[in-house]
C-alpha cells in the first residue's frame, strides 16, 4: 500500500515550496540497492550493491556478489569495475570531470539496471563560520558554509558532516530556488542531546568535518526524500523508496558530483 508524503524542500531562505512524492512504505526486503558515486576528485570510485531489509530487521544489508558493473561517460571513457568485497565494486583508472554525463550499468542476479547523472560545475567552499544560540543552560552550535551560489538557477547541494572521529554522518540538502546567485544563508545545525535521534552533544573543542557536494536535481530529490523518511538524520538506505534515478525498480542512487571538504574546531564564543 502506498502513502503520499509532502516533501518540504530545504531552501536557502525560510520560505519553502512543496512537492508531492509517492513513497512506498511496504516491506521491500530483498530488493537490489545500488549506491554509486563519481566525483571531480581522483578515484578510485565505488559502487556498492546490496539487498534491502525489512523495517523490523537490523541494518545489516546482504552483499551482492558476481555482478557486472560498468561505468562510462559521454566522451567514450568506459571501465568494468572489479569486486573488492562487502558488496563494493571499484574503479582503477576512471576519472570524473564536471559537465560530463556518466552512465552506470549493472547486471546482477539476472536483471539489468541503468542510471545516468550529469556532474554539475563546481562551486567553491570558501570556509565555515560558527554561530551559537543559548537556551537556558544549553548552547546549540551552527556552522554556516561560506559559498556564493552561481547566477544560473538550478544549483543543488548536499552537505554531510561527521564529528571528531565518530562514524555517524549527518546530512542537509540545499536548493537555490529562493536565494539564487547570492551568498549562502542556510546554516548546518550541529547536534546536541536535545535533538531527537542524535547521540552526540557538540561542545567546544569538537572538530566538525564537512563535505560539500554539488549534485544533480534528481539526486537532490532522492536525498531530500531520504531525509524525510529517516527523520532528518540520513545515514543509509531505508526499505522504503526515495525516488531513485536507477531503472528497473532498484533502490538507491547514482551520483556524479563535485566535492569540497573543510574542517572546523568549535570555539568558545564570548558574549558582549
Amino acid at each position: 500500500m502506498k502513502n503520499s508524503f509532502f516533501i518540504i524542500l530545504s531552501l536557502f531562505a525560510l520560505t519553502s515550496c512543496e512537492k508531492e512524492i509517492d513513497l512506498d512504505l511496504s516491506d521491500q526486503s530483498g530488493n537490489i540497492v545500488i549506491e554509486g558515486n563519481v566525483t571531480d576528485k581522483a578515484g578510485p570510485y565505488t559502487v556498492k550493491i546490496t539487498k534491502s531489509v525489512g523495517f523490523s530487521e537490523p541494518n545489516q544489508y546482504p552483499a551482492v556478489t558476481g555482478a557486472q558493473v560498468i561505468l562510462s561517460d559521454n566522451t567514450g571513457q568506459t571501465e568494468t569495475l572489479h569486486y573488492i568485497g562487502n558488496g563494493m565494486y571499484q574503479t582503477t583508472t576512471f576519472y570524473g570531470d564536471p559537465g560530463r554525463t556518466y552512465t552506470l550499468n549493472v547486471k546482477a542476479e539476472g536483471k539489468e539496471y541503468t542510471a545516468q547523472s550529469t556532474m554539475p560545475e563546481p562551486v567553491n567552499l570558501d570556509g565555515l563560520q560558527q554561530s551559537s544560540f543559548k537556551f537556558g543552560d544549553k548552547v546549540t552550535y551552527t556552522l554556516l558554509p561560506l559559498f556564493t551560489d552561481p547566477a544560473p538557477l538550478g544549483n543543488r547541494y548536499l552537505f554531510t558532516f561527521t564529528i571528531n572521529n565518530l562514524t555517524k554522518k549527518y546530512m542537509n540538502v540545499f536548493s537555490d530556488n529562493v536565494n539564487n546567485g547570492l551568498p549562502n544563508q542556510q546554516p548546518l545545525l550541529l547536534p546536541n542531546d536535545d535533538n531527537k535521534g542524535r547521540d552526540h552533544e557538540v561542545v567546544v573543542g569538537d572538530t566538525i568535518h564537512v563535505e560539500m557536494q554539488c549534485i544533480s536535481t534528481n539526486v537532490f530529490t532522492y536525498y531530500n526524500a531520504l531525509l524525510q523518511i529517516s527523520g532528518g538524520n540520513g545515514g543509509g538506505v531505508t526499505p522504503s523508496n526515495p525516488p531513485s534515478n536507477i531503472s528497473n525498480g532498484a533502490l538507491g542512487y547514482f551520483s556524479a558530483h563535485t566535492l569540497n571538504k573543510d574542517s572546523y574546531v568549535i570555539q568558545q564564543l564570548t558574549t558582549p
